[in-house]
Parts: C-alpha cells; structure tokens; sequence
C-alpha cells in the first residue's frame, strides 16, 4: 500500500515537472524550468524509494516482471535526463526526454499486476539473468536518449531552415553537439545490447536446451542490433552526419518499443 501511494504521488509530481518545462519551452521561463528541476528531482527521488523498497520487500532485484522492467526504464531516463542537463547544460532535453519517461511510468500505472509464482520466480532467477535483463534496459535507455537527441536535432535543423530565430533557437545548443552527443548514446548503446543477447542465449541454453531462434523476440532484437550496428557503420564507416541518421534512429527506436511493449503479445518464451 506505502509504495502504491509513493507511485501516485510521483506521477503526479513528475506530470506537474513535465507541464513546466512544457511552459518553458513555450515561453522560455527560467523560473518555471528551476521550479521544474526540482520537481524532477523529487521524482527522481521518489522512483528510487520505491525501486529499493520493492527490491526488500520481495527479496530479489524488482526487473523480472514487464511492469518492474518499465519502472525500471523510466527511472534510466530520469537519471541521465538529470546527469546530461547538469553536466552538458543540453536546454529542452530535459523536456523530451521526460515526455517519455512520463508516458512510459503512466502506461505502467494502468498495466495489471504481473506477478509471477514464486517457485517460477526462483527457477528464473540467477545472476546471469539479472545482469542479462538489466543490461538490456540499459542499453534501451541509451537508445531512447540518443532518438530524443535525433528529435532534438530535426526540431532545430527545421527551424534553422525556416528562420525562426530567437531565444528557443538559441537554448537549443549546436546541431553539431546534439548529434554528437546522439551518436555517442548509440556508441554505448550497441555494445551494452550484444553484450545482453550473449548472456541472455547463455542463460536460455542453460535452461531450454531447445532454445528456439526464431522466437518473435529474439528475432526482433537482433533486428534491432543490426539496426544500430548499421547506424555506426554510416556514421564511422561512409561519415554520414546529421538528418540522414535520423531515420535509422527513429527505425531503431520504434522497434525498441515494440521489443519492450509488445513482448508478452509476441513471444511464449520470455515472461519479462
């Protein structure tokens, strides 16, 4: 019941925290975007409370379950939204990126308790599943940082072309550090990914020694890999920049969230 009412109370915190950075974008208050620090801040606050709390009272780390993996992901996104807005002083990322992270917390509001027996729970559970899912969520969050910085980048590359300038044009930063920053989560992100399809294909041979290949989800991930795997070939290997990268983004970030969404629709084998 105690961690019920702290989630309610950080959804409610982190919607007014949204809101106001939605008016500083709007209207380029400094006060409001402050006030909306703070608030996120809280949240983030609040996620960890909860994420710990949970961790205790059910004894094992809180990521088995589609729902603890999504409170799990909101919680990356805050984290480095917070780190990148005080180290690298990127204005408005904050905002999208807590769009997301907001969607995501609310859509885990209204899911349906996802809990698992407890033998199941036991027989799944090892270290090398842990580190495995954790990694995987990771890497996502990564992915979703570097598709916010791709939306970032179409937003300011628009307005450039049509003039619009101003304060928000400025706040935006340079096109060339956005993508910068936006290839560098992706650079983290690919091999945080493999590394997680490798521990994840060991723990699955460990378990299922028919493992399936063409599982709808196994399937999809490695499309997924493949994906960025692309995305740093033509960043690094053809020195593609910019717009042109934004459509691999995008592809790469859509399946993502059919990976994470959609996985108990797509698959039998993976009950996470």
């Amino acid at each position: 019941m105690t961690i019920n009412w702290l989630y309610d109370v950080t959804i409610v915190l982190y919607a007014l925290s949204v809101c106001g950075y939605f008016i500083d974008f709007l209207e380029n208050n400094r006060r409001v975007n402050r006030i909306a620090f703070w608030l996120l801040s809280i949240v983030w606050l609040l996620q960890t409370v909860i994420f710990f709390a949970k961790a205790y009272h059910v004894g094992e780390f809180p990521i088995l379950t589609t729902k603890d993996g999504l409170f799990f992901l909101s919680w990356l996104i805050v984290t480095l939204s917070l780190l990148i807005n005080r180290l690298l002083r990127v204005d408005f990322f904050v905002f999208f990126a807590n769009l997301i992270g907001f969607t995501i917390m609310a859509i885990n509001l209204f899911k349906s308790k996802d809990r698992i027996s407890g033998v199941l729970a036991q027989h799944l559970m090892s270290d090398l599943l842990v580190i495995h899912i954790t990694i995987a969520f990771i890497s996502y969050a990564a992915f979703t940082i570097s598709f916010i910085l791709s939306l970032m980048y179409l937003v300011e590359y628009n307005m450039l072309k049509k003039k619009k300038w101003g304060k928000r044009l400025v706040r935006f930063g340079s096109l060339s550090k956005i993508d910068q920053l936006s290839f560098f989560c992706n650079l983290v992100g690919v091999p945080l990914l493999l590394t997680s399809l490798v521990l994840g294909i060991m723990r699955a041979y460990s378990i299922y020694p028919d493992f399936n290949w063409f599982d709808p989800k196994v399937i999809v991930s490695f499309i997924v890999f493949g994906i960025y795997c692309l995305y740093l070939y033509l960043r690094l290997g053809k020195n593609v920049y910019g717009k042109p990268l934004t459509f691999w983004n995008t592809l790469g970030f859509l399946l993502v969230l059919i990976n994470v969404f959609l996985s108990e629709a797509l698959t039998n084998f993976h009950l996470w």
